[in-house]
């Protein structure tokens, strides 16, 4: 463990120095959710750094190789800029960091984006593009519009104890991936952590933020792990656990000695085991781990610690109480108003005394009449099913032994097969990215399937013909609608398209949601491809799976299916 008094002087790089200050302030002072969501943290040393070179005169409006137009500027510090900006190729928002090209971290800037473009792990905000043009160097990322930086959580309270879990839980397993292929963040604060819409947490800025305000470190893996010990500190207390406030966050004070105060001594209520997590991360700081668990210094070593932690799952809702069981006046022992007893209501409505009966011997004997009535007809309806049944047995047996037994033969021929070579209905598409960022869309889907040669689905773009090299492959799952024999695939393609022809048991309930859910049927590639079973299938997903992208007139790879058509 370090020394309290060494740490005074750790890396600039760590979640949260005491000197920290963010506001995540927008130059023009706009309020937005996307802004918030996406702009970057101006903090006090950044404010106060040399600047060197003149920011770029940009405005809304300017356009980026005539394709990136910006709307609004996020951050202006330091010789670069943030905005959030239109792809009005692709028609969607993203993001655009900005720098002059002579300015002194344009070659590092760019090292790490490409780095982190080719990581391709759906847990962080995706570099789409780095680009050096004449005299502006610029990187393009995703915008989450959907999203919510923990910042604007954190400003409403602390987090439940299962939302806490989730988090550390995320960002350790993130990091960790990404430390294990050489990147890391330094950089990572509340506004780098985003929620989104599903309940998911990415992580944006991985390398980029650090490169573009300088920041470096010599033990990167013990600086991103305190970070995280930060940000699960502030999850559980709503303070920063350092002396000084940051983040919209009130600072704690350090005990003798200079260390860290735990969670649990900061609020009441908080979950010991989380508290005793955060400690461990923390150590760097300060901190000192309590009972016997050593303290977590990588990414890796606090996802251990967080797997042998017990899961913990949200509060189940409360059990409505049904409204209270109500008799009906066809029930018996419906209460009158004047037999009623005390504290008991009966119900509006409901007749008082039950009819009268019959006279005593009258009574008796249309009783005895009803009876033997029911006894007759019950007596006749079964003599007459009995001589049914008869009838029809000898009947039968006659049948066969006068046709030789042509029925019995009839029963045991096996059931006629579906016919081959028969066009096969889609009822649906959904998209397959299992190694994407859910950016890959099934929104136009149909119009591989609608019959138009002139229409078509088509991937997103991408810098090779292998997905460029960020995942193995895109698919579509056809839907069926039920069960049906399938024994071809036709499939039309602008460009020369490899595929994989692939099929889901007869038996799948459920449509599946990953690539190991299909067997492989047949594969080929060119611009019209037939692929085939060697005998007919039962299946209701088929899964059109594309493994090598063509290039596009516009010098860009990526996949467009014009046509699909299944045969039985």
């Amino acid at each position: 463990m370090r020394d309290p008094a060494a740490t005074a002087g750790a890396e600039r790089g760590r979640a949260g120095p005491p000197d920290d200050a963010d506001d995540d302030a927008q130059d023009g002072g706009g309020d937005s959710h996307e802004a918030r969501n996406e702009g970057e943290d101006a903090t006090e040393d950044d404010r106060t750094a040399e600047r060197s070179e003149p920011a770029p005169e940009l405005h809304s409006g300017h356009k980026l190789a005539r394709r990136y137009r910006l709307e609004e500027c996020v951050t202006r510090l330091d010789g670069f800029s943030s905005w959030r900006a239109v792809d009005e190729k692709l028609r969607r928002a993203v993001g655009v960091h900005v720098l002059p090209a002579n300015h002194r971290r344009v070659r590092p800037v760019l090292a790490a984006a490409r780095s982190a473009a080719l990581l391709g792990d759906p847990r962080f905000v995706q570099v789409l593009d780095a680009v050096e043009d004449g005299e502006l160097v610029y990187v393009v990322h995703e915008w989450l519009p959907d999203a919510t930086p923990l910042t604007t959580l954190l400003a409403a309270g602390p987090l439940p104890a299962h939302e806490a879990y989730e988090l550390v839980r995320h960002l350790s397993q993130a990091m960790a991936a990404a430390h294990r292929e050489g990147l890391a963040h330094l950089r990572l604060t509340p506004g780098a952590v985003l929620r989104t819409g599903t309940g998911q947490y990415r992580i944006r800025g991985l390398a980029v933020n650090a490169a573009l305000r300088g920041i470096t470190s010599h033990t990167p893996q013990r600086t991103d792990t305190e970070a995280i010990g930060a940000l699960l500190y502030a999850a559980l207390t709503q303070r920063w656990p350092y002396e000084d406030d940051a983040y919209g966050l009130s600072g704690v004070a350090r005990l003798s000695g200079g260390t860290v105060m735990p969670p649990d001594q900061v609020r009441a209520g908080v979950h010991r085991g989380l508290s005793e997590l955060a400690m461990r991360a923390l150590v760097n700081a300060g901190a000192t781990a309590s009972g016997e668990n050593s303290p977590c210094t990588t990414p890796e070593e606090l996802t251990r610690a967080v797997s042998e932690l017990p899961r913990i799952r949200p509060p189940e809702h409360g059990f409505l109480n049904p409204a209270p069981y109500e008799r009906t006046t066809y029930q018996q022992g419906v209460l009158s108003p004047d037999v009623a007893p005390p504290g008991v209501r009966a119900r509006p409505g409901t007749v008082g005394d039950a009819p009268p009966t019959l006279p005593g011997r009258t009574g008796k004997v249309l009783k005895w009449g009803v009876s033997a009535l029911l006894v007759a007809a019950l007596g006749l309806g079964s003599w007459q099913i009995a001589d049914a049944l008869l009838r029809g047995e000898r009947q039968t047996d006659s049948a066969s032994q006068g046709q030789g037994g042509t029925e019995k033969q009839s029963e045991e021929s096996p059931a006629a097969k579906p016919e081959t070579g028969k066009p096969v209905d889609i009822a649906s598409a959904r998209i397959l990215d299992p190694g994407g960022t859910g950016r890959e869309s099934a929104q136009h889907a149909e119009r591989a399937f609608d019959g138009d040669p002139d229409s078509y689905w088509q991937t997103l773009y991408y810098a090779n013909a292998t997905f460029g090299n960020l995942k193995p492959g895109v698919g579509l799952i056809l839907d069926l609608g039920s069960v049906q024999q399938v024994s071809t695939l036709d499939l039309r393609f602008r460009g020369d398209t490899s595929v994989d022809f692939l099929a889901a048991p007869a038996s799948a309930g459920t449509e599946p949601d990953s690539l190991g859910d299909f067997s492989r049927v047949d594969s080929g590639s060119g611009s019209e491809v037939s692929l085939q079973t060697k005998k007919p299938i039962m299946t209701r997903y088929v899964l059109v799976w594309l493994t090598e992208l063509p290039r596009t007139e516009d010098d860009e790879y990526r996949g467009r299916i014009t046509e699909i058509g299944i045969k039985s």
